[in-house]
């Protein structure tokens, strides 16, 4: 299960693995992530296992898996291969939000002071491989807490780190109402598995430019929606409405800077710029090609 379990509130605690393995929170009684590259990670222990993470309460950096000895010492490179990391990868490239349960070896800061404690909903917002503490390769995975997501008890507030090259006392500008990345998880739980179906069908391949975007353990695009959800609008959120682009596409799609035929010729800009390519298996809904078009052609 991808999301918040049913009856499970933030903050709720369990003394042992098996007590949080039970209700949902986290299923695996040893591994600290749970999920595969296929469906994404579905939960990650905050726990102490790795000597390189790190935790500031609304942003982890939370190290991916394998290499280690019994000891705790990292005695060989980590992998994107490894089924874990490889669900780190895709809960980032799908915008999948991932559960957080942090245990009592974990950072003296958030870990609570028994068991393990369920500390509600993250994303995974960048990742990248470095030589860790023990001087072997690790991937890292950053995560920041939803906005909803309750800030977890803290004794004292940390210092987030600084982006390279940037001093501690130089002025950043900020942002008093920055831009909400999701209205709501729920939204991106409802329309992940048409999305992730018809990019599937595609190979994560531009239907309109063909670009196909290949990241470290992936590959990565965008389901648009041709006729959008919601009011006024009102589109549905099937596969015959969602297309597999690439991001400059999908904006200039929603911007009205390219639109369909009926025959699916793709008009950029006013003129012919080749076919949608389209799959078998992809019938696209030609009501909303034309409501997608009558909304943009004047």
């Amino acid at each position: 299960m991808i999301g918040d379990v049913p009856n499970v509130e933030t903050g709720q605690e369990y003394s042992t693995r098996r007590l949080a393995h039970e209700a949902g929170v986290h299923r695996p009684l040893q591994a600290g992530i749970c999920g595969t590259k296929r469906t994404g990670a579905e939960s990650i222990v905050v726990s102490g296992g790795y000597k390189d993470d790190e935790d500031y309460g609304d942003v982890i950096v939370y190290t991916g898996h394998g290499g280690q000895n019994g000891a705790g010492n990292q005695v060989s490179d980590q992998s994107l291969d490894d089924s874990g990391n490889s669900a780190l990868v895709t809960s980032y490239l799908e915008g999948l939000p991932v559960r957080v349960l942090r245990g009592y070896q974990g950072d003296g800061l958030f870990a609570p002071a028994a068991g393990y404690r369920y500390d509600g909903l993250y994303r995974v917002t960048s990742y990248g491989s470095k030589l860790g503490i023990d001087g072997f390769l690790i991937w890292q995975f950053r995560l920041e807490a939803y906005d909803d997501t309750p800030a977890p008890p803290a004794a004292q507030q940390p210092e987030l780190p600084t982006a390279p090259n940037q001093s501690k006392s130089a002025a950043v500008p900020g942002n008093e109402t920055p831009e909400r990345i999701t209205s709501t998880v729920q939204r991106i739980v409802r329309s992940s598995a048409v999305k992730r179906q018809v990019k599937a069908w595609h190979d994560n391949r531009c239907q309109t430019c063909d670009l196909r975007i290949d990241v470290p353990g992936g590959s990565y695009s965008e389901g648009a929606h041709i006729r959008a959800l919601g009011s006024p609008h009102n589109g549905p959120d099937t596969t015959g409405n969602v297309l597999c682009l690439c991001p400059n596409c999908h904006v200039m799609l929603d911007a009205g800077a390219i639109i369909f035929e009926d025959d699916l010729t793709v008009i950029r800009g006013g003129q012919p710029a080749g076919t949608l390519r389209t799959d078998p298996r992809h019938t696209i809904d030609l009501e909303c090609i034309r409501h997608h078009r009558d909304r943009w052609r004047q």
